[in-house]
């Protein structure tokens, strides 16, 4: 059996089963053996019916005595009780609602189960096993023996058992042994003490004891991240090596009257990175940079100049935002700060014209354009550049690599790369999370920026709350509501953004113009609610959290969270960021449930305003989970390791990796690998 051969191949899938499998995203048999167990239960020894305690969980071996089933006063359900002995002792075994059990609970069999021992209802202090989770018959001589080890527990769905999963994995086991080839280097697996292949994927399902399990799951935690660090390395290996980069010329008298008609003095911070960026694109090395820095911190500064470099080296640039009003909000910025320069700059979006995109598209490749701003449709095939000398990503997490990648792609040498996020990311994660990259930072704000004052507060004070919203939008100012959920829903009783629009805009505010925003809207309906409150026709926006990466809107000075405990602290730092960008006193209001735990976790937001402190302990509270799939899309989430967790094991698997870097035979042969995990995902380093 292929790894890659469809989950129906699999002993005891049909259709239904199949279903099943595929709302867990498991389609092929590969994806089978990847879904790890989320537990284990020690069956590796068998407890003697007179040492059961009660409130523990343990493994017995004995012979069914006697067998009842009882109904109970709820129509329909059932208790089943078999009476067990081994030798030493009784105990009952319980089953509830489990009558398919009674046919095959027959007096005299030999029974192997592990529960929960607990003292029996109304059993005069004889013991019972509840909670059964693992159960079997052993033939009349056979050794238990045979049945010990540590039982896996999947995250199961409707439709599967948990021993279905089991008897599907033992197959897919099996039948794909032969195929589970190695996919690290013999140097690198003697080097770090790291088990086979196959043995790992073997004992991370059906470990026989704890020793083999942690074996099994360093093996393959450090296989995921060595894998991600050596593509993620390639990657820059290949701009490095492989790619005729442009030495763009030395500031010239374009970069240094736009330095002179700032209306601020660059920070400590920025002068830093812009002496990096600089540094970078004056190699004749492509420049693969990111750069993170906080709201307000100044990032748009340093991209600015870097476009005016290249445009004084003769060359074009590119500067891509994931919404097109971003887009068009740089676009406004970079006009009127540039044409008096003489700088050329354009816009392009999906949403132009014909005749405008199409005049856009030619003025570009006849050198009529030196700057274009836009949106995904720079990435499009009828874009084509003169002479390309650099590409800025802004909100670099809502690109994926490959959309980078044909950006890049569209210069005959390979531009320099300049990238951005507000979005605070862990020092500990950028390895993983941004490795084909060098990464500058801005840690510090300008001075004389307000602080934004961010209040804690529980439902009680809602009243009082939206009270004082309405005092501010009277005074002249705007406010952003954010709210957990887009619609009503049986299973959770959190308020959504149609309902608290509704309850506001009929309510407190009504006569005040309200709009409602969320990810469900037409792109068009999205941008012209956006461009409503950007213009000040809209004075309360009630939103999702599709306001984190929007619009600068100077006049905004409050945000209120509903439900604050449904965020991440890094995510309610990044909404924080939608207000205090103008002159006036700026309020971020926190709704939240009356947690005591919520409420200590909260208050750290509450406390200080370093986006880098709060994304570390966001980190530290919520794990690593999220930080994959949302910061560079196309890797996906990590399956096994956990970054947090295994920090050491990730410094290894870097430090493997720049090692297999080095050797030719080592990066052959670890390429199909990567290939085969990530499904194209670094196509566009095979050339290496």
């Amino acid at each position: 059996m292929n790894l890659e051969d469809s989950i129906n191949k699999v002993r005891g899938v049909g259709v239904q089963k199949a279903a099943a499998l595929r709302r867990l995203s498991i389609e092929t048999a590969s994806d089978l053996l990847t879904y790890y167990p989320r537990a284990y239960e020690d069956q590796s020894r068998i407890t003697r019916i007179a040492d059961l305690r009660p409130g523990t969980r343990a493994t017995v071996v004995g012979v069914i005595r006697t067998v009842v089933e009882r109904p109970t006063r709820r129509r329909g359900f059932t208790v089943l009780t078999a009476l067990i002995g081994d030798g030493t002792g009784y105990a009952q075994a319980v089953w509830f609602n489990q009558r398919f059990l009674k046919s095959k609970l027959r007096e005299g069999r030999r029974i192997f189960l592990t529960g929960k021992a607990d003292y029996a209802y109304g059993g005069g202090g004889q013991l019972a096993l509840t909670q059964i989770t693992s159960l079997e018959f052993l033939g009349a001589e056979e050794s238990p023996a045979s049945r010990l080890g540590i039982l896996p527990i999947y995250a199961a769905t409707e439709g599967l058992t948990q021993k279905q999963l089991r008897q599907m994995m033992a197959y897919a086991l099996r039948e794909t042994a032969e195929n589970l080839t190695e996919t690290l280097p013999d140097v690198v697996r003697t080097e770090y003490r790291l088990i086979g292949r196959a043995d790992a994927f073997r004992c991370i399902h059906f470990p026989k004891q704890a020793e083999e399990l942690s074996d099994a799951r360093r093996r393959l935690a450090f296989e995921e991240l060595y894998l991600i660090q050596c593509g993620l390395l390639a990657l820059k290996k290949r701009s490095v090596e492989a790619q005729r980069g442009i030495a763009h010329e030395a500031n010239g008298a374009r970069v240094a009257a736009v330095l002179e008609s700032l209306p601020f003095t660059l920070t400590e911070d920025q002068q830093t990175v812009w002496t990096e960026v600089a540094r970078d694109m004056e190699s004749p090395l492509p420049m693969r940079r990111l750069v993170q820095g906080d709201v307000g911190s100044g990032k748009t500064a340093i991209a600015l100049l870097a476009l005016v470099k290249t445009v004084e080296s003769g060359r074009q640039g590119a500067f891509m935002a994931p919404t097109e009003i971003l887009a068009r909000q740089h676009y406004d910025y970079l006009q009127e700060l540039l044409t008096p320069l003489g700088i050329r700059v354009a816009f392009l979006s999906g949403r132009l014209a014909k005749k405008a995109r199409t005049e856009t598209d030619a003025a570009l490749a006849a050198h009529e354009v030196d700057i274009v701003v836009g949106t995904h449709a720079l990435i499009e095939d009828h874009v084509a550049f003169a002479a390309l000398g650099l590409v800025v990503t802004d909100e670099q997490h809502r690109f994926g690599v490959a959309q980078r990648s044909a950006l890049e792609k569209k210069s005959e040498v390979t531009p320099d790369v300049l990238v951005m996020t507000a979005t605070p990311i862990p020092r500990t994660m950028t390895l993983t999370v941004y490795g084909d990259l060098d990464v500058s930072r801005i840690e510090h704000l300008p001075p004389g920026r307000r602080a934004i004052r961010t209040f804690l507060r529980t439902d009680a004070a809602r009243a009082k709350i939206y009270a004082f919203v309405r005092k501010e939008i009277e005074s002249g100012r705007q406010a952003y509501v954010v709210c957990p959920r887009i619609e009503a829903s049986e299973e959770s009783d959190l308020p959504s953004a149609e309902e608290v629009y509704d309850e506001l805009s009929r309510g407190v505010f009504r006569g005040i113009r309200c709009g409602l925003l969320h990810g469900r809207m037409k792109a068009a309906d999205k941008d012209a609610v956006m461009r409503d409150f950007y213009e000040d026709r809209i004075k309360l926006l009630v939103s999702t959290t599709v306001i984190e990466v929007g619009v600068n809107v100077p006049n905004a000075s409050i945000l209120v969270v509903e439900h604050a405990e449904r965020f991440g602290l890094a995510q309610l730092h990044q909404l924080r960021g939608r207000v205090g960008r103008g002159a006036y006193a700026s309020y971020c209001i926190l709704i939240a449930g009356a947690s005591a735990a919520q409420a200590e976790r909260l208050k750290v937001i509450e406390q200080t305003s370093d986006g880098f402190r709060l994304a570390e302990e966001d980190l530290r509270l919520r794990g690593p989970g999220q930080f994959f799939g949302a910061m560079q899309h196309g890797l996906g989430d990590l399956k096994i390791a956990d970054v947090l967790a295994d920090m050491d094991l990730l410094l290894l698997a870097r430090k493997a990796a720049l090692r297999t870097l080095d050797d030719p035979a080592a990066l052959a042969f670890v390429l199909p690998a990567i290939r085969r995990q990530y499904r194209g995902q670094f196509d566009h380093i095979w050339q290496i």
